[in-house]
This record gives C-alpha cells, sequence and structure tokens, in this order.
C-alpha cells in the first residue's frame, strides 16, 4: 500500500478521499522525479540523483546514492525508471511512517523536542533538550519548532533506511526461536543495543531459552534420532512404540540420553557464531546497520559452518549418547574416550560433509521464508509500530524454521546415521553419496525422511517454551522492551 501524503479532509467518503490521495501522491511523485532527472533521459542514474538532490538542497554521499538505487532497481540497468523509482519511495516512505509513529509519543502528528529526546532516552542514548532542539531546527521548514510528516517524509527523503531499528528491536528470530538446529542466521542488533550493552542480555537469554526448550523436547528428539538410525522397511518404528521401547529398555529417565550435551553445546556454538558473523560482516566491507538479505545470509552461513566445524565433535558425542544402550557408557567423557581409544580422531567428524552442506538451504530457506513473512506483516498491517505482537512472531518463526528443516532433512538424516555408523565395530567405512545411494535403492525418497514426525511435533512447543522463557529471561536481566 502507498504510504499516505500528508492530510486529506474535505466531506468526500473514505474511497473518494483514497483515491484523491493516492492521485497527489501520483502527481507529487512524479513532479520530484522531473526535478531529480537531470539529462530528461526518463530514467535516474546515481549522477542524476547526485545533481538533483543537490538543486533540492539535499547532499547525499555517493554510497548512499548507490544503495538507493541498488535497493530499487528491479531490472538491474543500474537506474531507476519512473515505476522503479515510485515503487521504491512508496516503501521507503511506509517504513518512515513507522520511525515518525514510534516517535510521536503524544500522537498528535507531530514530533517536538521532548519527543525526539523521550525516544532516544528509551533506546539508552542520552541527549540535551538543545541538542534535541538542533536536530529540529534542521529538518523544521516553517519554523514551528515541531516536525509534522510531510516535514519528516521531506527531510528524510531519499536517504537509504535499510532496516530501522523499530523493526530489528521487534523481530528478533534465530535469538528467541530453539528449535534444537543452530544453522539459523544471526539477528541484528540496532547501533543503541551494541552500546548499551543489551546484545549480550538478549544472546544469554537466548541460550537460556534454548536450554529449556531443548530439555522439555528431548524425548522426541531422542525419538527422532533413533528412527533416522534404526527405523527401515523391515523395522517400522511408530511414536507410541519407540516411546515404549525407550522406556522398556532403560526407564523414563533414558528418554532424555544425549539432552546434557545438547544444551552444553549452545554456549560455545552461539558464541562463536556470534563474533564470527561480526567479524564476516566487517570483511565484507559494510558499516551499513542491516545487511541485505543476501549478505546476511552470506556472512551468516560462513559464521555457522565456523560454529559448527569447531564444536562439531560435540555433535558427534550427542549423537552417540542419544543412541547409547543402558549402561554402555558412564558419560559424556567415557564416552569420548571409548570413541578415540576404537575408532580414532577421525570419528569425531564423521558426517561433516552432509552437516556442512545442510546449512545453505536450512539457513537460506528460514531466513527468506521469515523476511517475506515479515514484510508481508509490515506492508499489510503496520500502521502504528512495528511490533507484530506474540501470535504473529511465533507464527513466522515456526513456519520458516519448518519450512528450513523440510529442505535440509535428508542431510541431516544422512550426516546422523554417519555419526552412528562407527559405533559398530568391524562396519565398513560408508561415505556420503553411498549412503544416500544404499537409504534411495533400498528404502525409496520415504527413507530420507524417516523421524520427521517427531522432529516437527516438537517445532510449536519448542518455538513457544523458547519464546516465553526468553521473554522472562529478558525481563529478569533488566532488557528493556518498548
Amino acid at each position: 500500500a502507498a504510504a499516505e501524503s500528508g492530510g486529506g479532509g474535505g466531506s468526500a467518503g473514505p474511497c473518494g478521499r483514497a483515491l484523491c490521495e493516492a492521485s497527489e501522491q501520483d502527481r507529487r511523485l512524479r513532479a520530484l522525479f522531473q526535478k531529480l532527472d537531470v539529462n530528461r533521459d526518463g530514467a535516474l542514474c546515481i549522477h542524476d540523483l547526485a545533481e538533483g538532490l543537490g538543486r533540492l538542497g539535499l547532499h547525499r554521499t555517493e554510497l548512499d546514492l548507490l544503495k538507493i538505487v541498488k535497493a530499487g532497481d528491479k531490472d538491474l540497468d543500474g537506474q531507476l525508471d519512473f515505476e522503479e523509482f515510485v515503487h521504491y519511495l512508496q516503501d521507503h516512505e511506509k517504513k518512515l511512517r513507522l520511525v515518525f509513529k514510534s516517535l510521536d509519543k503524544k500522537n498528535d502528528g507531530r514530533i517536538d523536542a521532548q519527543e525526539i529526546v523521550q525516544s532516544l532516552r528509551d533506546l539508552g542514548v542520552k541527549i540535551s533538550e538543545q541538542q534535541a532542539e538542533k536536530i529540529l531546527k534542521s529538518m523544521d521548514k516553517n519554523g514551528t519548532m515541531t516536525i509534522d510528516w510531510n516535514e519528516w517524509r521531506d527531510y528524510h527523503l531519499l536517504h537509504p533506511v535499510e532496516n530501522i531499528p523499530e523493526i530489528i528491536l521487534y523481530w528478533k528470530h534465530s535469538t528467541i526461536f530453539d528449535v534444537g538446529e543452530n544453522l539459523t542466521v544471526p539477528d541484528e542488533f540496532t547501533v543503541e543495543e551494541r552500546q548499551t550493552g543489551m546484545w549480550w542480555r538478549h544472546l544469554v537469554a537466548g541460550g537460556g531459552a534454548g536450554a529449556v526448550s531443548r530439555t522439555c523436547t528431548a524425548p522426541l528428539d531422542r525419538l527422532k534420532v533413533l528412527m533416522q538410525v534404526h527405523a527401515s522397511r523391515s523395522n517400522n518404528m511408530c511414536i507410541v512404540g519407540g516411546f515404549t521401547q525407550m522406556i522398556r529398555e532403560g526407564g523414563p529417565r533414558s528418554l532424555w540420553r544425549g539432552n546434557g550435551i545438547n544444551v552444553l553445546k549452545i554456549a560455545p556454538e552461539s558464541a562463536i557464531k556470534f563474533m564470527a558473523y561480526e567479524q564476516i560482516k566487517r570483511f565484507i566491507g559494510t558499516d551499513q546497520e542491516m545487511l541485505r538479505i543476501h549478505e546476511r545470509l552470506l556472512a551468516g552461513s560462513l559464521a555457522g559452518a565456523i560454529a559448527q566445524s569447531s564444536i562439531y565433535p560435540m555433535e558427534v558425542l550427542k549423537t552417540r549418547m542419544a543412541l547409547r544402550k543402558t549402561g554402555q557408557y558412564s558419560g559424556v567423557l567415557d564416552c569420548a574416550k571409548n570413541i578415540l581409544a576404537k575408532e580414532g580422531m577421525a570419528a569425531f567428524y564423521k558426517g561433516y560433509i552432509p552437516n556442512m552442506l545442510g546449512i545453505i538451504p536450512y539457513a537460506g530457506i528460514d531466513l527468506a521464508v521469515y523476511e517475506t513473512l515479515k514484510n508481508a506483516w509490515l506492508q499489510r498491517y503496520a500502521v502504528n509500530s512495528a511490533d507484530p505482537g506474540v501470535f504473529v512472531l511465533l507464527a513466522c518463526g515456526t513456519i520458516s524454521s519448518t519450512c528450513g528443516q523440510l529442505a535440509s532433512y535428508p542431510l541431516a538424516l544422512v550426516r546422523t546415521r554417519m555419526q552412528a555408523q562407527a559405533s559398530v565395530e568391524g562396519a565398513p567405512e560408508v561415505t556420503m553419496r553411498g549412503l544416500f545411494k544404499h537409504i534411495l535403492k533400498t528404502e525409496g525418497a520415504f527413507g530420507l525422511y524417516r523421524g520427521l514426525a517427531p522432529n516437527f511435533m516438537k517445532v510449536i512447543p519448542a518455538v513457544s517454551i523458547s519464546y516465553v522463557v526468553y521473554e522472562n529471561l529478558k525481563m529478569t536481566l533488566g532488557v528493556q522492551s518498548r
């Protein structure tokens, strides 16, 4: 939907008013396009934008202009035609409207100095009223010392807003939701969250939420591992039968086998991943607050690969501990010693290749689906705030995680089988390709999705539990919610 263009009054009905506003906005944008189109060729290149905006008294850096063209250039010809220009500005104004509404605390359609001071304080940045007045003066055209929507929009016109702090604040994803796999692209944090040290509190709250969520859904996770490794056409395991078998073999406590190491690996994996992500962002060479989606996927996948490589032996131990029989190992260290003595160091990296290959489809599809759902919601429903509310956030997180898992599941199954394979003494060395062929030949494509039912059964409880725990830990750690 197009962002509104100032106030529309009169006695016309809502439809008439909307049409009037739409044609008024079209006229405004067409006039602006003509002013900026310096060489009159019907398209805006960086040179046109620099010169045209300069004439309007708006000076933007070349990097800013490059971002504008990149963001709006749908046909990739290096310039914006009128349609692309309108589409870019409508999207841009929608984001500006959200920022304006979040600053307008009194809800009177104007921003004054006190509101600027208050909003920045909420974000942990302290400024004096004099400084706020200075900011106001730079935008205030009519000398009222308040800014209305038109002044705000015109001042920020063609200033790239990649992703406003409001959206980053409310739409955290991988920090909040833990579905047992840590392959999602890390969240962004606003400049204020970094400066005030809120980011590490978010990560600690996310880690604690993951620990509780994984522990609560551990029986389903263990059942998934058993089905991935042992289920076949001849040995058809069902959910109730699987639980009965586990309890019969090792009592109710055996349902949590492998959970200890699964929880233990959250801290090192999250920390390494976050640090690697920040370093890769710097290496990509962007000092922008928000990366574009393909840059986030690249940085997030690389960070995920680095983190997974660092803690991969713990992944193997988790699988072996989940598959162990009663009395087989006295604990994690005993398990590690046994593997090292019988199979050597290489056993700790069994299934490493399918695991690494699984990062791209999982992270890519999870991120793409989440961003698509998020943007669809923001376009359609975000009027006064970018806050989606609990239900929308949970629904988006659940759908994107499910799609990501579905895409990478065959690789996850092959990885788990390879991790377990060496535990059979004297078993022949198995390769990823050989295992794929064997499963397809003996069980068909369905064989690559063994254990999918318990895996999906744990998604909704895992997402819900991690969200509730995350919110409570956030309050305990003093993270400011707005």
